[in-house]
């Protein structure tokens, strides 16, 4: 399970980084072209690929998080903490999206409802990996 959010988090972030030479139609699809087109204007004209670079990264390392955790890749410091963390942080997204209708994404419903179903099996692959690997003691 841990393998496969790893490697899932890495497929994410070479997606983002290729992406980019398609920006446009890439920030169209998933529904913050608007935010972009703001961000270019009011901050900096490379700042949307600065920002969609940065979240390949943080992907990539999430990535060999869980794949650390399956001792697929070196030890990483606080692999179990971190694991924990990273499932959390993708069942808030995609829980939050679908529940409480965030919509700072302006995809169709369809794209929006399916990013929020990705994040939760990824949410899960990481929390549910980490309790099979790190399973709690029971006291008898």
């Amino acid at each position: 399970m841990l393998k496969l959010g790893g490697y899932t988090n890495i497929f994410m972030a070479i997606a983002h980084i290729v992406g980019l030479l398609w920006a446009d139609k890439m920030f169209e699809v998933v529904g913050i072209a608007e935010g972009m087109a703001l961000a270019k204007q009011a901050i900096h004209p490379l700042y949307p690929y600065f920002i969609t670079v940065v979240v390949g990264i943080l992907f990539y390392v999430m990535g060999l998080y869980g794949l650390s955790a399956d001792n697929k890749y070196k030890k990483l410091p606080f692999v179990k903490p971190m694991v924990f963390c990273i499932g959390g942080i993708y069942l808030l997204r995609g829980i939050g999206e679908l529940v409480f209708d965030i919509g700072w994404q302006k995809a169709t419903p369809l794209l929006e409802n399916t990013y929020s179903l990705i994040a939760i099996f990824v949410g899960l692959l990481y929390l549910v990996g980490g309790l099979r690997k790190w399973k709690i003691k029971q006291t008898q």
